[in-house]
């Protein structure tokens, strides 16, 4: 059996005042995440979509990495059905 290492007093207490700073704005830190990954899919995706792209040589490599994740992006962007022809995830 495993044995769990245990917390210091220290670092009991580091981790309860992270907590207690964060907790608060743990729902602005997700927002600004999703909207920064957001951002990143278009970015990714922009040729496609029509949208010049002076980094699409760079972006290209990064397709398959965030194809799994393109239909909850395009859900999410208000876009009902995969607006890529090529790309049919519904």
């Amino acid at each position: 059996m495993a044995k769990k290492k245990e917390l210091s007093l220290l670092q009991k207490i580091e981790h309860g005042l992270s907590e207690y700073y964060a907790a608060p704005y743990r729902r602005s830190f997700a927002r600004a995440q999703r909207d920064e990954e957001d951002l990143f899919m278009l970015l990714v995706f922009a040729e496609q979509l029509g949208v010049p792209n002076p980094a699409a040589y760079y972006t290209m490599e990064l397709l398959p990495i965030v194809y799994d994740r393109f239909h909850d992006w395009h859900i999410r962007m208000g876009m009902e059905r995969s607006p890529l022809d090529h790309v049919s995830c519904c």
